[in-house]
């Protein structure tokens, strides 16, 4: 379908640096990444506005690096909308027309079609300046789209959003999608790659530095960058080792966890989900093999309810209901016994 083969550019101080990767018809692939990483760029490469030092794009088998932009199949949405302000919202959809061999009324018909499709058939005569973000991001979706890409080039076109503009628009990109777009969507933000994202790589200082389905992603970071990125906490330096066919992973004398793996010692890290670990203000009796005593350190609200961070050796993340902060007696100072299955304790060699 889309194929980046080893395109590298350098601008200023900043490099891409062999970037290969593959989106397939029918994705909805997104690349995520701090912002100055290169997402942009890449989807400039692609749309043709940046040529790149060394490398190859292939769009169906041919290769399209050197084409024409208004030849190369591909819509890129920009990240600030670029809506022409002196024009009608009709006018801004149809300015990609321009050239086809259509008449002015199918030019019309389809407009209106698109805009239907996108929420905004009311919206065809009002100016741009009377727009809210949402409503003037689906226009220049419709823009893009009515020119029918094979493959839809978004630049970070939720940042700007309020949160329920937010989940609106992810709702509408998931319906384009399903109707069988192709989209290489670029953001920041690893839940919005989550909720919409097919497959997923992820871009560091110019580089591909893991791609794979979200599962695999989210699931299995490759490196400490990569779980930290995507809100990963409890992802700890440690040594895999083997006593009396009882297995550890080691992060420090004082700090040693039960794991289940079939992997041989090694280096590596240990992964821990927040949500697996478990909390209790006194020892008690659970089938978790895994269970230390630590001094809470701090309490942050997050979206699951709070984080609650214990310091057991090596400080531990907890994501937990407040109801259960209240039930628990959890304040910061406090003493607590922390618990999680060997199960839930993932490794990553090093």
């Amino acid at each position: 379908m889309l194929e980046l083969r080893n395109i590298s550019k350098r601008f200023n101080d900043f490099c891409l640096k062999d970037i290969s990767l593959s989106v397939g018809q029918g994705d909805y692939f997104v690349l995520l990444g701090e912002s100055g990483a290169g997402k942009s760029m890449i989807l400039e490469t692609i749309a043709g506005l940046v040529a790149p030092d060394s490398g190859t794009i292939h769009l169906n088998g041919k290769d399209i690096t050197s084409e024409k932009i208004q030849h190369r199949k591909v819509g890129l949405v920009f990240q600030d909308h670029a809506i022409f302000p002196h024009l009608t919202v009709e006018e801004n959809i149809a300015y990609s027309l321009h050239g086809e061999e259509m008449t002015r009324q199918e030019k019309k018909a389809k407009v209106r079609s698109i805009a239907q499709e996108l929420g905004i058939g009311e919206l065809l005569k009002r100016n741009p300046e009377t727009l809210s973000g949402g409503e003037l991001q689906r226009v220049a979706l419709g823009r893009t789209l009515i020119q029918q890409p094979v493959v839809l080039l978004l630049d970070e076109p939720l940042s700007s959003l309020d949160t329920r503009l937010k989940n609106e628009l992810r709702r509408l990109l998931r319906t384009i999608h399903r109707k069988g777009q192709t989209i290489l969507h670029v953001t920041h933000d690893y839940e919005e790659a989550l909720s919409l994202a097919t497959r997923i790589a992820v871009i560091n200082q110019g580089m591909i530095i893991q791609s794979g389905s979200p599962s695999e992603v989210f699931h299995h970071p490759k490196s400490e960058f990569i779980a930290h990125f995507i809100g990963v906490k409890n992802f700890i330096a440690a040594r895999l080792v083997t006593e009396n066919e009882s297995r550890f992973a080691c992060a420090s004398e004082n700090f040693r966890v039960r794991i289940v793996t079939e992997l041989p010692d090694q280096e590596g890290f240990i992964l821990i989900r927040g949500e697996d670990i478990l909390l209790s203000p006194t020892s008690v009796i659970t089938s978790a093999t895994n269970n230390f005593t630590g001094t809470v350190i701090e309490i942050v609200p997050n979206s699951g309810g709070a984080e609650v961070t214990i310091d057991a050796g090596m400080e531990l993340h907890a994501i937990i209901t407040w109801e259960s902060i209240k039930n628990l007696r959890i304040e910061i100072g406090t003493s607590c016994w922390v618990h999680f299955k060997a199960t839930a304790v993932r490794f990553i060699p090093k």
